[in-house]
């Protein structure tokens, strides 16, 4: 079994600035028992689990930026036996929306036969490091070559302290924001990668501009695909982006087609705290993984508008992460607005317009000779909220920055906006794409 010696209570309450009497009046969670399959599919999940654990999860969301999970299992038997300090711990997990650049090592080094990535590195570091007792801030700053965004050590310091003291608390009556850790990576949302300036002030012209010239030069073949299933659609992605990393395939633009419903979860969430997996098998959803991080999308085939840019490194060199989301969506927003859309970005990695969001992306790069960016994109066409409601765990952590305090009511269908059908929709995105 592995085990790792695991903080006391002051311990963590040192490493985030929270004392004990601030968690007297919020709820409680975790639930007592021996860890399930489910529990084990969890990204980074080890097998050092045994009966006689019982676990607890705690969340901490940034404002402006995206959640952050960690699940404990401790080992109740330890925690008793004799020379037991009460606080034996068999297992920790990372998980989130939040993404993860691993530049000098995006996505493995296919001539190399290695798809392991610097940032499966980092989150196992990470895990290692909270239950050694120390802050988060120590693993990332011993992997300079990868940047968390959306998150940073701090707010993964406060998911920590919550799981392992067995509480959680809401917004209302929770233990405060944590103080910024020292040397931790700054979170995004509080200092965005730089854009072109102009009197001191962000030249979003000039910025919108240098996108458009991009674009133009990109040149990238247009597909429409033809209906695939769920887990197919996975591979076809990861695939061709590294067809695109090992110049076996030129700039392509890939309008999917559904062949099935599903739920998509992101690289690093944890399934079984963002879906009702028993709901989802019972209306037929399909349950996979991608390749990118972020979070869960919920799919209907006629509801739901989704494309992949496959792109060579070059055509995002010298951009952020941040800002290279606003390049890779650029031609979208005009394409929408073209289409009478009040399109714009919103925080990190959102589509969304005056009445809520339309959509999100995610990304990821691979190595090779020509390197590659993949950028894909999913946007609500129409939604039936009742059942996303149904299907999707959506904790209040996640919404507790949100103006709308409901997943439901946040997003705004391309359907209401436009009156027109998805086909005519889609057609008029690929054909703006072909006349560019």
């Amino acid at each position: 079994m592995w085990r790792v010696g695991a903080p006391t209570i002051s311990d963590v309450n040192e490493m985030t600035n929270v004392n004990d009497g601030e968690h007297a009046t919020v709820d409680p969670v975790g639930v007592a028992g021996e860890p399930t399959a489910a529990d084990m599919a969890r990204p980074g999940a080890g097998n050092g689990a045994a009966a006689g654990s019982h676990s607890s999860r705690g969340e901490y969301k940034t404002p402006g930026g995206k959640l952050v999970g960690v699940t404990i299992l401790r080992n109740a038997e330890a925690a008793a036996g004799e020379g037991g300090d009460g606080n034996a711990a068999v297992l920790c997990r990372l998980d989130g929306d939040f993404f993860v650049d691993d530049a000098d090592n995006p996505g493995g080094d296919e001539a190399a036969g290695n798809h392991a990535d610097a940032a499966s590195a980092l989150i196992a570091d990470i895990e290692r490091t909270l239950l050694g007792g120390q802050s988060a801030r120590y693993a990332i700053a011993r992997h300079p070559e990868v940047r968390l965004v959306g998150a940073d050590a701090a707010a993964i310091d406060a998911a920590f302290a919550r799981a392992w003291s067995g509480w959680s608390g809401r917004r209302e009556a929770r233990d405060p924001a944590p103080a910024a850790a020292p040397g931790a990576v700054a979170h995004p949302a509080a200092s965005p990668a730089p854009a072109p300036m102009k009197n001191g002030t962000r030249d979003d012209d000039g910025e919108e501009a240098e996108w458009r010239r991009r674009w133009a030069a990109l040149h990238p073949t247009v597909v429409v695909d033809e209906p695939r299933g769920p887990e197919e659609q996975m591979r076809i992605d990861e695939q061709w982006s590294r067809d695109v990393a090992q110049g076996r395939r030129g700039p392509t633009v890939r309008f999917w087609q559904w062949a099935a419903p599903a739920v998509v979860i992101g690289r690093f969430q944890s399934l079984p705290d963002e879906v009702h997996e028993d709901r989802a098998a019972s209306e037929g959803f399909v349950v996979v993984r991608r390749c990118t991080g972020g979070g869960a999308m919920f799919i209907e085939p006629g509801n739901t508008i989704t494309y992949s840019l496959y792109a060579p490194r070059s055509f995002v060199e010298g951009v952020g992460v941040e800002a290279s989301y606003r390049l890779c969506d650029q031609w979208l927003i005009d394409a929408l607005r073209g289409l009478g859309v009040d399109a714009r970005f919103a925080g990190i990695n959102d589509i969304a317009s005056s009445h809520g969001k339309i959509g999100g992306a995610a990304q990821r790069r691979f190595a090779g000779p020509v390197g590659a960016v993949l950028h894909h994109v999913t946007m609500a066409y129409d939604i039936d909220a009742e059942k996303m409601g149904r299907i999707l765990n959506v904790s209040a952590e996640k919404m507790s920055d949100k103006a709308v305090r409901s997943a439901r009511k946040r997003v705004d269908p391309l359907r209401s906006q436009t009156g027109l059908s998805r086909g005519q929709i889609v057609d008029r995105l690929v054909g703006y794409l072909r006349k560019r």
